[in-house]
């Protein structure tokens, strides 16, 4: 019998939005970082990426966003922002260079990974088209244990608010508050999110 082929490397990837409406929502900040299979890094933490997307004079955002995400959005329309083209860009450099894409040969393209991440890639696939071409079809949702934890485990669950047990799961740790609805935060959380359930399930 064959050995089963290993996923390549995991592209952990967060996006915060205009609105909560997907079909007329627009990418406000993308972040971004790859690990093994195992859940190391695979470049420093210098080398994440996390971006604002430059929005466009009179381009407005969905009173949730303007309401909770409005620090976020005032960077948006800073000169920190860059384009969506150039995000765009900047994540295919990253995935060329840790991952050695593109890869003709799809099994061998990384998976994408995040929490409830089809949404991610729903707008990943509209405006970031060299990043999806990078990837594989597969997505790693880690709300799928999160679901399957609080519904069979008689324990308790994943606390992404916990600085502490972030930094316990998340390798190298280095997390110094909780910041939800940050794209890069997110993803931090996540990859200790899987990790806490891996180490429960006796899989790490």
């Amino acid at each position: 019998m064959s050995e089963k082929k290993k996923s390549s490397a995991y592209i952990w990837f967060d996006a915060e939005f205009t609105s909560l409406e997907l079909d007329q929502a627009r990418l406000l900040q993308v972040a971004v970082i790859i690990t093994d299979t195992n859940l190391n890094r695979l470049h420093s933490p210098e080398v994440d990426l996390d971006l604002c997307i430059k929005l466009e004079e009179g381009e407005e955002v969905s009173p949730w966003v303007a309401e909770n995400l409005s620090g976020l959005v005032e960077r948006c329309r800073s000169d920190e922002a860059v384009g969506i083209e150039e995000a765009d860009r900047q994540i295919a450099v990253l995935l060329d260079q840790y991952c050695g894409t593109p890869c003709k040969e799809m099994a061998d393209r990384p998976v994408l990974a995040g929490n409830s991440v089809h949404n991610d890639w729903f707008l990943m696939r509209r405006f970031l088209p060299k990043f999806g071409s990078r990837l594989h079809y597969r997505l790693l949702d880690v709300s799928t244990l999160k679901i399957q934890w609080a519904d069979w485990a008689e324990q308790q669950p994943f606390d992404k608010e916990s600085v502490e047990q972030l930094n316990q799961y998340f390798p190298g740790g280095g997390i110094s508050a909780a910041n939800a609805h940050d794209a890069l935060f997110d993803i931090k959380a996540s990859i200790a999110e899987l990790a806490f359930y891996r180490s429960k399930l006796g899989l790490a």
